[in-house]
């Protein structure tokens, strides 16, 4: 398969800037045996007693910083993880990179020499702790496909309301939609939560280089499926339950952690690339965003989905001006002929 075969024509207008006032108030597009247009507020309709939602906890960072370089020359700079106390990997962007040895210079008198380079990403070595730093100086690191700088508004709406462990660059963005109130409705009808964590790298955004989508090799992030994780996915199959993921990341974490077959406790990198033809093994359904065109994430969509009858859904809603990408609507998708 090649990537022009997962394009679709999106205009710019549905792009969402901004998000909903409230969160449940955004739209959901069901894909099941058929196409329903619903409100995020309905999710409980489509979810059953014994269901299991699985949530990735990841907290982002604020992973934004601008700097000054020794030269004159301005940069941003967008921590990708944090090594150390001191150490950050991170892109730097610029008219011309920086070298090696070479310093950058921050708000409050705060420095980092510039290491070595692995690819786009290079080693920082930062005169003060990183974390305490950031969240003095950092931005919401907000996707450029919207276009905007971020807000204080950004601070709360660009996160979860369970998030809890930090390390993404970047929001789990199924789980915006999802209010105190909408978490304990499920609750309260019998519906299971279960909790995992994968950070978000910036390689999330990055465009497939292939056209024959086989020859790409995804970023690697870092994730967390703890036991108490897999024995809520094995006891909710066992009953008769629904796995339902919350989210492209939550797919991604729990696939990783049962690629043995079995879902295990699993700690470390995963660079699983899901394409269609993959065999599932954990998830009976997904709430998802929107994503981009040729995207990974809408390849691991489709895969779940059908190609055909995912691109088929998203014609659907560009029609019916859904809004699209980080702050736009959702989708809840099971396999086709089932709901």
């Amino acid at each position: 398969m090649h990537i022009s075969d997962f394009d679709y024509s999106l205009p710019d207008e549905l792009i969402a800037r901004y998000p909903t006032e409230e969160r449940r108030a955004s739209r959901l597009l069901e894909l099941s045996y058929t196409i329903r247009d619903r409100r995020f507020s309905e999710l409980p309709e489509l979810l059953r007693a014994d269901d299991l939602l699985v949530f990735n906890n990841t907290k982002v960072i604020p992973a934004r910083l601008h700097a000054n370089k020794e030269t004159g020359g301005r940069a941003e700079v967008l921590i990708e993880r944090i090594e150390d106390e001191a150490r950050a990997i991170a892109q730097v962007r610029a008219s011309k990179s920086p070298t090696p040895g070479s310093r950058l210079i921050f708000d409050g008198g705060v420095q980092a020499t510039v290491g070595g380079r692995h690819g786009e990403f290079f080693t920082l070595e930062f005169s003060a702790p990183v974390m305490p730093f950031l969240e003095l100086h950092g931005e919401v690191p907000l996707p450029p496909y919207l276009g905007r700088p971020a807000e204080s508004a950004d601070e709360e709406r660009y996160q979860t309301v369970y998030a809890e462990d930090p390390g993404a660059v970047a929001a789990p963005t199924a789980g915006l939609h999802f209010d105190e109130q909408m978490l304990q409705e499920t609750l309260d009808m019998g519906v299971n939560h279960a909790w995992l964590t994968l950070h978000v790298g910036a390689g999330t955004f990055q465009a497939l280089r292939h056209e024959d989508i086989a020859e790409n090799r995804l970023h690697s992030e870092r994730v967390q499926v703890d036991t108490d994780c897999c024995d809520a996915v094995r006891e909710t199959r066992g009953r008769g339950g629904r796995v339902i993921a919350v989210g492209t990341t939550s797919v991604r974490a729990l696939e990783s952690a049962a690629l043995g077959g079995e879902i295990e406790p699993f700690y470390g990198e995963t660079d699983l690339f899901i394409l269609p033809g993959y065999r599932f093994r954990t998830i009976d359904a997904m709430i998802t965003n929107f994503h981009l065109p040729q995207s990974s994430l809408l390849m691991l969509v489709a895969a779940f989905a059908g190609t055909d009858r995912i691109l088929a859904a998203y014609r659907h809603a560009v029609e019916k001006q859904y809004r699209f990408f980080s702050y736009g609507d959702s989708m809840f998708v099971a396999p086709e002929g089932t709901s």
